[in-house]
């Protein structure tokens, strides 16, 4: 496939496919080999073929399936130094890789990516905005806070991976234990379904082509809801949601 995939979105794990003629890579791989497999193989990606692996940042559902996938494979990955440690912190594995520098554009084969700093609690999460040819994506979720930095990395995407994660009504409403409840809506957490619709009303731009609105709270937010909210904000521009546990949306190029 030469396009992007959503393999997996959410709090259960998060892996994405990017690919093109000469380039084939995951960011994230926060699912265990079997299933990852799987998904690839619907959309004609067998494991085998991945590159390499980019990290945004080390809590487990974006990294719980390193050991078995590069033990299994060889795959590089990429990571920043204080992410490369703490996956060594997490897993024991003879993982292979490659360090590159926050704020510091990086070309792997035909792709040209760029990592940014976002606001999330852990060491140095990044997300990446990847040029390949004239194309721009962007990917980011897992952020607590929209910078002025977020803002100007994302401009003139032709897509948007980017994270609607919940509803505040529903996260006061919730179950959660107030620890988590706070964590979520905190600087250091995670993008409301408001806080996402009102940054693509900054960045939006007649070349966007589709925005997957990514890793949405089961419990504390809903397909429909995120829809809504942001269909107000950007009522032309295409949407999808990124889901946990089917592939979702394919963009080919």
């Amino acid at each position: 496939m030469y396009g992007f995939c959503p393999l997996a979105s959410g709090s259960k794990g998060n892996a994405i496919f990017i690919g093109t003629q000469n380039t084939r890579i995951l960011i994230d791989a926060g699912i265990g080999v079997r299933v990852l497999s799987e998904r690839l193989a619907e959309i004609g990606v067998s494991l085998s073929d991945i590159d390499a692996i980019l990290v945004t940042h080390e809590h487990t559902d974006h990294i719980s399936g390193l050991p078995s996938i590069t033990r299994q494979h060889k795959i590089p990955i990429f990571a920043n130094a204080d992410t490369a440690k703490a996956i060594l912190h997490t897993f024991d594995g003879d993982f292979k890789f490659k360090i590159f520098s926050t704020g510091e554009p990086f070309t792997f084969g035909d792709l040209e990516i760029q990592p940014f700093s976002i606001q999330h609690d852990t060491l140095d999460p990044v997300a990446f905005t990847i040029h390949y040819g004239a194309l721009k994506m962007g990917f980011c979720a897992d952020i607590g806070f929209v910078t002025s930095l977020v803002k100007s990395q994302l401009k003139n995407c032709d897509y948007l991976y980017l994270e609607a994660n919940h509803e505040p009504s529903m996260v006061h409403s919730s179950h959660r234990p107030m620890i988590y409840k706070q964590r979520v809506l905190s600087r250091q957490g995670h993008l409301s379904n408001g806080e996402c619709a009102d940054l693509l009303a900054e960045i939006a731009h007649a070349d966007l082509k589709h925005i997957h609105l990514a890793h949405l709270s089961q419990e504390c937010n809903a397909p429909e809801v995120a829809l809504r909210i942001v269909r107000e904000k950007v009522p032309s521009i295409p949407l999808s949601i990124a889901y946990q546990d089917v592939i979702s949306a394919e963009v080919k190029f």
